[in-house]
């Protein structure tokens, strides 16, 4: 059984005493060449290499969150995905596919014989012939505009915006977009991110939102969490409880790993030992909402 509890200050330190902003890109393989590309094969090719599997963990997660807000909003739900990439997260939220599945397709031979104007055709067939019969209305926000073009051109996103929040205020068009949501999701990008992303999203929307974010462990959340505190969100970690995120690339990772997470105050025995990354889940929603329905309603499948 996995158990939540409220995050203090000490839950959410780590070695990045600093801030999220820098946590670790020293220290980690940068994969910056497969993220704003004009379509997703690279990316599937490069990071299957090393056994990339966040959105798989999130996916359930994240089903169980919207289906949440659509019974405590009595509202279609839009969903905020942060880190958007080329919509991966949509992709299983809102379609009968797993992450293997997106893997072998576009891995696929066929894939690979391809030009990129062919695979929007074939992939707009495909997300069409698995939707669900209820699909969240899914807004993406990504520095890529490759891979922004990307998920608007094959459907998995409803609107989609190319914008760093980090260094600059979110344009009208994208305050009015963020207006419906209810959720904002995060599976990656979180060690490059602060408070600003944050806030004038939260601002914007008109009912308080939560937000769920998959974190690595050698990382803090704490600056995010407490930014997200004036808008009336309480955050809880999902203790004990971690979602592998890919392979390390060598030896230095792996020890830049067990470093950090062991400075954060965890225990990286049968995880980082094991070869992995691994992320926590943290969920901020109002404290009235944490109340009444206890973050063990949405976790499944960690170590």
């Amino acid at each position: 059984m996995t158990h939540a509890r409220r995050v203090g200050h000490e839950d959410l330190e780590s070695a990045a005493s600093g801030g999220s902003a820098a946590c670790g890109q020293v220290e980690m393989t940068s994969f910056d060449e497969v993220y704003d590309q004009p379509d997703p094969r690279p990316f599937f090719r490069l990071l299957g290499n090393w056994d990339y599997q966040t959105p798989h963990h999130a996916q359930e997660v994240f089903r169980r969150l919207a289906a949440a807000r659509r019974r405590t909003a009595h509202a279609p739900v839009t969903v905020l995905d942060i880190c958007c990439s080329y919509g991966i997260n949509a992709a299983l939220l809102n379609h009968s596919l797993t992450m293997a599945d997106l893997y072998d397709h576009y891995t696929s031979p066929r894939a690979a014989a391809l030009t990129t104007a062919e695979l929007i055709e074939w992939d707009r067939a495909y997300y069409a012939a698995h939707r669900l019969p209820d699909p969240h209305r899914v807004i993406g926000l990504d520095i890529a505009a490759n891979a922004i073009s990307y998920a608007l051109a094959v459907g998995l996103l409803d609107e989609g915006f190319a914008e760093n929040l980090e260094a600059a205020p979110p344009t009208p068009a994208l305050r009015r977009a963020a207006q419906p949501t209810l959720l904002v999701t995060l599976t990656g990008g979180a060690s490059f991110l602060s408070p600003r992303t944050f806030q004038p999203l939260l601002a914007a929307a008109h009912e308080q939102v939560w937000v769920a974010a998959f974190v690595l462990r050698t990382c803090s959340y704490r600056p995010i969490a407490d930014g997200l505190t004036p808008y009336g969100l309480t955050t809880e970690k999902a203790a004990a409880l971690s979602y592998p995120q890919r392979r390390f690339t060598s030896v230095h990772e792996q020890r830049y790993a067990l470093a950090a997470v062991t400075a954060a105050g965890e225990d990286p025995q049968g995880k980082e030992t094991e070869g992995y990354f691994h992320a926590a889940l943290y969920l901020s929603r109002p404290a009235k909402d944490a109340a009444a329905l206890p973050l063990t309603t949405f976790t499944s499948g960690g170590a």
